[in-house]
């Protein structure tokens, strides 16, 4: 049986969405890490390579070479059991392998898993390509994410585009809709592909509340900050108002106080902030206290999942107020696909939606998305929820 042209058509397709995104980019914004959580995107194009090689042609082709010997070290993310890698503390620091030498490790697994794959197919092989295909989606939203930091961060501002919506406005009354106390079902019943940390569907009883059917805007955030919001630290978790005053935060990420008026920084360039856009860049921390300051809540997850299908969404990440842990009768992958997600459910919360960097077909109503509380490179943003 040799491969679908539906999975193979995907896999290019992703391959060469990824190198789009990189298009408009100079030789020098790929190798920039100005921070622990932001990679250089020389480095996603070139770990997104690394997991097909190490996953499926190194495993499956017998007659398959490798690219390089150490690039598995280069591009290995966290993956302990696979073996050592560059700390990611380090992967701004490495001039080589050059960018074009990252483009020509590119082409070369894709063609290899190309040929590997019109000859050679089973089940197995098809779930691995169908992950590393979400694999890179994934990194394809953390490349522009990644790119808008590295740029964001430089005095000059300077473009990405001029393409490249990052604030849709809205111009909807912000209205509740209620959900009636029950029992209801969680996880992922589908037939097509989700993440492991999606399974497991289970019955969660939900007392009744009411949910907005807008995320919080910049305008309703900006009330917030003149307020006094940033400086009442009875809004704030503890470990949240120190990081406040340890950071100076004073705003969402992004946004600039100049000569009075707040301007923001896009993609497109430095602009001046549009208030009714959703707000974004913000961390849990700061959606906590926005929504503590306007007397209400963020959704747990469950009620989210729940309440989805009564509003739009999809521009923003959504902060919630749940754990990220696994459900009842979660399974975890056996080998090293199972530190995909099992291993990161510790310390962090979970976020529903997807944003405007979010990749086509990449994301569900039961899609777990989750960061540390503190994180706001992201397009994360917040909806209220109202206690009846």
């Amino acid at each position: 049986m040799i491969v679908t042209d539906s999975l193979l058509t995907s896999f290019l397709k992703t391959r060469s969405d990824t190198e789009e995104i990189c298009a408009p980019l100079e030789t020098e914004d790929y190798v920039i890490q100005p921070i622990v959580d932001v990679s250089p995107p020389k480095w996603h194009l070139g770990h997104t390579t690394w997991f097909f090689e190490e996953f499926i042609l190194s495993k499956y082709d017998t007659n398959y070479k490798r690219f390089h010997p150490e690039y598995a070290y280069v591009f290995n993310s966290y993956y302990e059991s696979v073996g050592k890698r560059v700390i990611r503390t380090n992967r701004g620091n490495l001039s080589r392998p050059t960018v074009s030498q990252v483009y020509q490790y590119r082409d070369y697994v894709t063609s290899h898993l190309q040929a590997f794959l019109e000859e050679n197919f089973d089940e197995k092989i098809n779930e691995l390509v169908e992950i590393g295909i979400h694999h890179e989606k994934q990194h394809q939203e953390l490349l522009l994410t990644d790119i808008k930091f590295i740029l964001g961060n430089n005095p000059l501002f300077p473009k990405y585009n001029e393409t490249f919506t990052e604030n849709p406005e809205s111009n909807q009354s912000n209205e509740y809709v209620t959900i009636q106390e029950g029992i209801y079902e969680i996880g992922y019943q589908g037939n097509d592909f989700c993440y492991d940390n999606e399974l497991g569907v289970h019955r969660v009883l939900l007392e009744e509340y009411a949910i907005c059917n807008e995320l919080v805007s910049n305008n309703e955030y900006l009330d917030f900050i003149n307020d006094g919001g940033y400086n009442d630290s009875l809004l704030w978790h503890a470990e949240a108002w120190d990081w406040i005053k340890n950071d100076n935060i004073q705003a969402p990420l992004y946004w600039h106080l100049i000569d009075g008026q707040y301007y923001q920084y896009t993609l497109q360039g430095l602009k001046a902030l549009k208030l009714n856009t959703s707000v974004t860049h913000i961390s849990y921390y700061e959606a906590f206290a926005f929504a503590q300051w306007k007397g209400q809540r963020l959704p747990t997850e469950f009620e989210w999942e729940v309440a989805q299908h009564q509003f739009k969404w999809g521009s923003r990440w959504e902060w919630t107020e749940s754990a990220y842990l696994p459900y009842p009768n979660y399974k975890k992958a056996p080998g090293a696909l199972g530190e995909y997600n099992g291993k990161f459910m510790v310390n962090q919360k979970v976020l529903r939606g997807g944003s405007v960097a979010t990749s086509q077909d990449h994301t569900r109503s039961t899609y777990r998305n989750f960061f540390h509380p503190n994180l706001r490179w992201q397009f994360t943003g917040l909806r209220l929820v109202k206690n009846i």
